[in-house]
């Protein structure tokens, strides 16, 4: 989306009381905020204001990333400045860790994706464990450092007074999915440097906040809805126990995950 369309979607947008957001490229992060975007997906992975040979109108996102992995310092004065712009602007962002953590070789831990093969159809797991196999072959540093570079990102954000939520972007190549990869996500803020507690803030509270629904959704307090899940474990001391599921209540209503 060009900087123009942008401007005319926020518009547009905020006119029937709606929020906007956007996985973007053309656009830079502190140009969205100016232009009235709300909230901005992945984080600073996507974002080429940085990147010193980026040309107007035109998307250089391989490019943007290469020199992100090589180049582009969180602590440096240009990247704070954007992290101070977009908490000027209430602008949120989108942390979808768990969508970057699988383009890194042998990453998430093969142990761990029983849940997911469970899901798949043979084909489509086998394509997976092809892909999977390819990139640790490869071994390519670059996903790493920008993963790394991510999480720093997120925590200087955060600590600047922005508004961070979690989404885990099912897509790739089959790692990840809608609610493996919304738990997983919740593992790897631990891994970033979030404590447990705050990463369950972040991945469910933020988001109602940000929606304008936390009077209804987001936390656990009488009078709000019943959509919640029963853990067999504290994940409060071991992140890891929300992958633990015993019921899933929706609107009150209790389910067994396992039928």
């Amino acid at each position: 989306i060009k900087p123009e369309e942008l401007r005319v979607a926020a518009e547009h947008a905020h006119a029937h009381g709606l929020k906007i957001t956007g996985h973007l490229c053309v656009v830079g992060f502190r140009e969205a905020a100016a232009l009235g975007i709300d909230n901005l997906e992945h984080g600073i992975t996507v974002d080429t204001e940085f990147y010193p040979g980026r040309k107007p109108n035109t998307c250089s996102a391989k490019e943007a990333a290469a020199d992100l992995a090589k180049n582009v310092d969180i602590d440096g004065a240009p990247v704070q400045e954007m992290i101070r712009d977009l908490v000027a602007h209430h602008v949120a962002v989108t942390s979808t860790l768990a969508v970057f953590e699988v383009t890194i070789p042998n990453r998430p831990p093969l142990s761990r994706q029983g849940r997911i093969e469970k899901v798949l159809s043979q084909n489509a797991w086998a394509t997976y464990l092809s892909v999977r196999s390819r990139l640790a072959e490869a071994n390519d540093p670059q996903e790493a450092s920008i993963l790394r570079k991510e999480m720093q990102f997120e925590r200087a954000f955060v600590k600047a007074g922005g508004l961070l939520m979690a989404g885990c972007d099912p897509t790739s190549f089959g790692g990840v999915l809608p609610g493996v990869g919304d738990q997983r996500n919740l593992e790897l803020l631990v891994e970033t440097g979030f404590t447990p507690l705050e990463a369950i803030h972040i991945a469910t509270q933020n988001g109602a906040v940000f929606l304008g629904e936390d009077a209804t959704i987001g936390s656990i307090a009488p009078g709000k809805s019943a959509d919640l899940v029963v853990l067999n474990g504290n994940p409060v001391t071991d992140i890891n126990a929300v992958e633990n599921v015993q019921t899933v209540f929706k609107d009150g209503v209790g389910y067994d995950p396992e039928k």
